[in-house]
């Protein structure tokens, strides 16, 4: 039975596991998936020792620079992320970094949402590593205008000339925008803290604009509280990214696109306690 796993430190709170399980079952692909702790000092050696046997594995915090070292070859999407969440053993031996989480967003907005972004005025929040995994997906989407506010605003200017040849993007700080948008996308890290990046609730278009927030909890994250606070058309966490992402893993995988609506319905029924 092929090995795949997940990496990470720490790794109990993983979804991976369950979500790739209910997968497997759904295309009837024998496979076994399972959690790892890999030590902080030294993810290169822990995770080679696994792909002496394992087929693939995901990788999560903090290790996804690391992976994308280690890597002996990158896909485009990887090589801009600057970033792997998902490795695969090739025939040869060889190591392929890729980055799935760009594409689980995307996923997750124009299948799930069913939002359109192409001719979209969009607005990034962020200029961390989550933020920096979506933009050329996003952009590939061509929106009519994707800006990126940041609290430094040195950072989004940064981005936004290293992904220069792929759209163009306006960096911003959080305080200097007021015109409604179409999409607000929050790629901070603020909910974890139930907190909210300093923007303007003129931003919301009442009943037009969606707000996103990538990360996601079993009752309605900060963010998504405020965005229904401004009367947003709708405001999604983000636990379909989580699916869609490890659906675009599984494909690279096992050559197979699984139905990501019943496993994220039956997530959200375990994330609310049901």
């Amino acid at each position: 039975m092929d090995r795949y796993c997940v990496f990470g430190n720490p790794i109990g709170h993983s979804k991976s596991p369950l979500i790739h399980r209910l997968f497997a079952e759904q295309t009837g692909q024998r496979l076994s998936y399972e959690a790892l702790l890999a030590p902080l000092d030294d993810f290169a050696t822990f995770a080679r020792a696994f792909f002496a046997q394992g087929k693939g594995g995901n990788v999560t915090v903090p290790f996804k620079e690391q992976a994308f070292a280690m890597a002996d070859s990158l896909t485009e999407r990887a090589r801009r992320a600057g970033a792997v969440n998902t490795l695969q053993k090739l025939a040869d031996g060889r190591l392929l970094g890729d980055n799935t989480d760009g594409a689980g967003l995307v996923r997750d907005l124009t299948v799930n949402a069913g939002v359109a972004l192409r001719d979209r005025r969009i607005l990034l929040l962020g200029a961390g590593g989550a933020v920096r995994g979506v933009l050329e997906p996003l952009l590939a989407e061509q929106p009519a205008m994707l800006v990126l506010a940041n609290r430094t605003v040195e950072k989004a200017e940064l981005l936004a000339r290293e992904f220069s040849d792929l759209g163009e993007i306006y960096p911003s700080g959080f305080d200097w925008l007021e015109e409604p948008v179409d999409l607000i996308i929050n790629g901070t890290s603020a909910s974890l803290a139930g907190e909210l990046p300093p923007i303007a609730p003129s931003l919301v278009r009442p009943g037009h604009t969606l707000c996103y927030d990538m990360m996601y909890a079993s009752q309605p994250t900060a963010f998504c509280q405020w965005a229904l606070d401004q009367g947003a058309a709708q405001a999604r966490d983000g636990l379909g990214m989580l699916v869609e992402q490890a659906a675009e893993a599984f494909l690279l995988w096992r050559g197979v696109r699984p139905q990501t609506v019943p496993v994220l319905a039956e997530m959200r029924r375990l994330l609310a306690g049901g």
